[in-house]
């Protein structure tokens, strides 16, 4: 580990160990929980090269991030994470513009419905109509790669699952940072990485996962998409940290679907916490890990676009 990111974990675990004295076993409320995603990613710097464009989608916002010599008909779908229940197009926008930068491909955000007020399955309908919409519109299932991190990782995957079950045509590939997988939290990292995560806390999630899935029991596929039939999914890159509650539901996914017939690279990086690679402006681990991701995502495109020089 760098001693810049040990630096920057002993910080976060000293602030998460004050916040946990001060609501002295309470959970903090929704409107807490927002308050704190919104204003830690408000510190965070925007790449210089990135042209922006606002968009509606059938009453859902969406933003593009635009690199320079953007090809017109590829691109990466973002789902950002926030525990289903926060986050926005304005905490991920940093993140989603250095990827668009690395990988030179367009990026997507979405501000997809958030729980408690809209529970299961209002950001999976979210999710499946902007994707739905992108293969109506000119954009090729197989010139699109969907990403996302944390929850957005797990609504990532749930959104190829239900694409898939509909009879569309799956995308080129999935890249999930961190992915929220399994609900109902029977990872053991959720127990044996927890004085090491300073990001989550395994006192939080549970509430955070019963908001988003309402009367749904936390293991069920359909908000747990690690139990799901993983078979007939495109590559998968998932990249997680070794010091993160988290980090079971990566390697039994990766697990999971290798066993369902899928390809998949999981990429873990010792000592790193949940979605590190938000700070790329910051940690060289993070821009690493970002070029790793631009890495797959750059030649899963590539192969589409061989694949249709062709067949024509």
């Amino acid at each position: 580990m760098s001693l810049k990111n040990f630096f920057i974990k002993s910080y976060l675990l000293r602030r998460r160990k004050k916040w946990k004295k001060r609501l002295k076993g309470r959970l903090p409320s929704k409107e807490a929980l927002r308050n704190w995603i919104e204003t830690t990613t408000a510190q965070f710097e925007m790449p210089k090269g990135i042209s922006i464009k606002k968009f509606n989608i059938d009453h859902i916002q969406t933003e593009w991030m635009i690199p320079p010599g953007a090809a017109a008909d590829e691109m990466i779908y973002y789902l950002h994470g926030g525990a289903y229940m926060m986050g926005s197009i304005d905490t991920h926008r940093s993140l989603a513009a250095k990827l668009s930068l690395e990988t030179g491909s367009k990026v997507l955000l979405i501000d997809y419905a958030l729980a408690p007020e809209n529970p299961y399955p209002a950001a999976l309908n979210d999710s499946l109509k902007v994707y739905t919409w992108l293969t109506q519109n000119g954009y090729k299932s197989v010139s699109i790669i969907i990403a996302g991190d944390s929850a957005g990782g797990g609504l990532a995957l749930s959104t190829v699952i239900a694409a898939r079950d509909k009879g569309m045509v799956v995308p080129a590939g999935l890249v999930l940072l961190s992915p929220w997988t399994d609900l109902a939290g029977t990872g053991e990292s959720m127990t044996t990485k927890a004085k090491k995560d300073p990001v989550l806390t395994a006192e939080t999630l549970p509430k955070t996962a019963q908001w988003y899935a309402g009367d749904i029991p936390l293991d069920d596929p359909r908000v747990s998409p690690l139990y799901a039939d993983l078979s007939g999914l495109p590559p998968m890159f998932i990249q997680v940290g070794t010091s993160e509650i988290l980090l079971d539901d990566s390697t039994r996914l990766a697990e999971r679907a290798k066993a369902a017939g899928v390809e998949v690279e999981l990429d873990v990086w010792q000592g790193q916490m949940h979605v590190w690679q938000m700070l790329w402006a910051r940690l060289p681990s993070a821009r690493k890990a970002i070029e790793k991701i631009s890495t797959f995502t750059r030649k899963r495109l590539g192969q589409a676009r061989i694949m249709y020089h062709d067949v024509a």
